[in-house]
């Protein structure tokens, strides 16, 4: 299988902020009537107002005609985005990394990442930063793998009871 990254075709926002939603749900993330679920859902406005990536999962050698479907997806915040939330000038930012559990541990999530440098550099940014709630440790290790540094003077909290780590990657 080979992973692809591109940006999500307006025809699969729906699918991509539903597989969003669904990510988090299967790591009981969201609490039960969360207000952050409209926000994980709706990817119509995130791909607006941000950059909207999917990872697509497709075998070309025993489906060369098959494009594949979205497995993954990231939102990228460049400078000025109202998504943006940690990022500081000359800093990208990404949120929202979503895998579909049924494909997890076969390189989307670091897939997903890789754009969102690339994507940084390709901006002249200097770094790249992002927020993650403490029980993520897969996600945290997977940043940790390829660079990420806690940075722990940046940690915030958007909602009473929802503490956000921080994490940053020099370019």
């Amino acid at each position: 299988m080979t992973v692809t990254v591109r940006p999500a075709h307006t025809d699969e926002l729906s699918r991509v902020g539903e597989l969003t939603l669904a990510a988090y749900q299967a790591d009981d993330l969201l609490v039960e009537d969360d207000s952050y679920a409209a926000s994980l859902r709706d990817a119509v406005t995130r791909a607006r107002e941000a950059e909207l990536y999917v990872a697509v999962l497709a075998d070309p050698l025993r489906h060369p005609d098959d494009p594949g479907e979205a497995m993954g997806t990231v939102t990228f915040c460049p400078q000025g985005s109202p998504w943006s939330e940690l990022a500081q000038p000359g800093e990208g930012e990404f949120r929202m990394l979503a895998v579909d559990p049924a494909v997890r541990r076969r390189g989307v999530a670091e897939a997903l990442v890789g754009a969102c440098l690339e994507r940084s550099r390709e901006l002249g940014y200097t770094a790249v930063v992002l927020s993650s709630l403490p029980v993520q440790q897969p996600a945290h290790r997977i940043y940790q793998r390829l660079g990420f540094r806690r940075t722990p003077d940046r940690d915030w909290s958007p909602a009473e009871g929802v503490d956000l780590l921080a994490f940053r990657l020099e370019l």
